[in-house]
Order: C-alpha cells, then sequence, then structure tokens
C-alpha cells in the first residue's frame, strides 16, 4: 500500500514536472509573441529530401515582425531570392522585380515559384507562434539550464512533413517510419532560440525518398526592429 502511494506520487510529480516545463515554453513563446523581433531560419536536409538540392533547394529566411503583426521576409531557395510581407491573412510577395498579392501570384502558371511560394505563406506562422504549436508537437520536455527539448510525437512530426502544398495544388502523401525531436532555448524567461528534427519516409515521383531535415530559428533584436514595408507592398494588403 505505501509502496503504491509512493510511486504514484512520484508519477504525480513527473506529469506535474512535464507540464511546468511545457508551460514554460509556451509562456517564453507568448512573450515574444508580444513584441517586435527579427530572426533567421535555416534548413539542414541531410536525407536529400523535401527541396535538398537543385533549383529548389531551402536557403535562409530572414524575417522580421512588427507589435502590429505585420511580417517581412526576405527568402532564398536555390539561387532565387525572394521578399514578402504579411498582415493578417493578406499578403504580398515580391517576384520578378513588382509586388502582388499572394492571391494572384504566378496566376496562370501552376508551376511558377511565386505562385508555389505563395500557397506555403497563406499558412505561415511566426517564430513565436510556430514555437508555441511545436511545444504542443512534444512527447515529454526535458529542462537542463536554459534549454527544453524532447522527441516529437509520431502525428506531430507527420502534421511537419506534410503541412505544405506540392507544386501544382497536390496534397503531399502520409509518411512512413516518422520521428523527430524539438529544442528550445528561452534566456530571461524569453525564446531566444528553437530547432526541430523531422524524418520519415516519403514517396516523391513514385520513388521513396527518406528526410532528414533540421530548421532551426535564432531570434535577435527583441524590442529593438523596425520594420519597413515598401509603399509598394502596402498596396497590396489594402
Amino acid at each position: 500500500m505505501k509502496q503504491s502511494l509512493v510511486v504514484g506520487l512520484m508519477t504525480l510529480m513527473a506529469a506535474s514536472l512535464f507540464a511546468a516545463d511545457a508551460d514554460d515554453v509556451k509562456a517564453a513563446s507568448k512573450k515574444l509573441a508580444g513584441s517586435n523581433y527579427s530572426w533567421k531560419m535555416t534548413t539542414e536536409n541531410a536525407g536529400g529530401g523535401g527541396g535538398g538540392g537543385g533549383r529548389g533547394r531551402m536557403g535562409p529566411t530572414d524575417g522580421q515582425i512588427d507589435k502590429d503583426g505585420t511580417i517581412l521576409l526576405k527568402m532564398t531557395r536555390g539561387d532565387t531570392t525572394m521578399e514578402a510581407v504579411l498582415k493578417g491573412k493578406k499578403g504580398a510577395i515580391k517576384a520578378e522585380d513588382s509586388w502582388t498579392s499572394l492571391e494572384t501570384a504566378g496566376e496562370g502558371d501552376a508551376q511558377s515559384p511565386a505562385r508555389f511560394i505563395a500557397r506555403r505563406l497563406q499558412s505561415y506562422k511566426a517564430p513565436a507562434d510556430e514555437a508555441q504549436d511545436l511545444a504542443g508537437k512534444v512527447k515529454e520536455l526535458k529542462k537542463s539550464d536554459d534549454t527544453y527539448s524532447g522527441d516529437l510525437t509520431e502525428a506531430g512530426v507527420k502534421e511537419l512533413l506534410t503541412r505544405f502544398p506540392r507544386r501544382g495544388g497536390a496534397d503531399a502523401p502520409s509518411p512512413t517510419d516518422a520521428k523527430g525531436s524539438a529544442k528550445f532555448w528561452v534566456k530571461d524567461g524569453v525564446l531566444s532560440k528553437y530547432e526541430y528534427n523531422v524524418q520519415g519516409t516519403m514517396e516523391f515521383n513514385n520513388n521513396e525518398v527518406k528526410i532528414n531535415r533540421t530548421t532551426t530559428v535564432e531570434i535577435k533584436d527583441v524590442g529593438t526592429t523596425k520594420v519597413q514595408v515598401p509603399e509598394e507592398a502596402k498596396k497590396k494588403l489594402s
């Protein structure tokens, strides 16, 4: 009886510790959400899938967000650099030296890179929001100093691997052998960096491709970032 009570208390304490760790990360992310800040996102594809090479390879994305929710992005994809502005449900992208709304980008060309990126941007999440969502996909967060880490759920990994449509608008097939992990850094109660790795096997052009992708987001200039939206882009947001 006494042993069962001890085991029960230990289980309850472990569950409470996990909840506290998850709440710490979410609170740090929410605190960041109330500020203007900048970030740099980099992606490494060890498995060769999901945009690992050629013109579509994922380069870095530099971002800024204002307190009013306006997001300014500069994205590198292969040898191409694109800019985008997002605010609420509206957005604009600069392709071929001119700004166009996300809804009309690459109109008439299903294979247009601008159209492909614009579709992805329609569901874009700034780091503060993405980190909160990511923390909810972790099985159990463990704390070490100012770092929180844990394995992602299988369902969470599958969602991350298939959240964006393919060229032409087709849905991505469900991956197999899905696994991954996430890590969060918190400084002075505010999220300063996070990283997540997703792995799985997916079908591309009737071939099975193993994916091993690590995304790292480093946050900086919290409270001092100034977002300057080009006038031409502003017109597309109205």
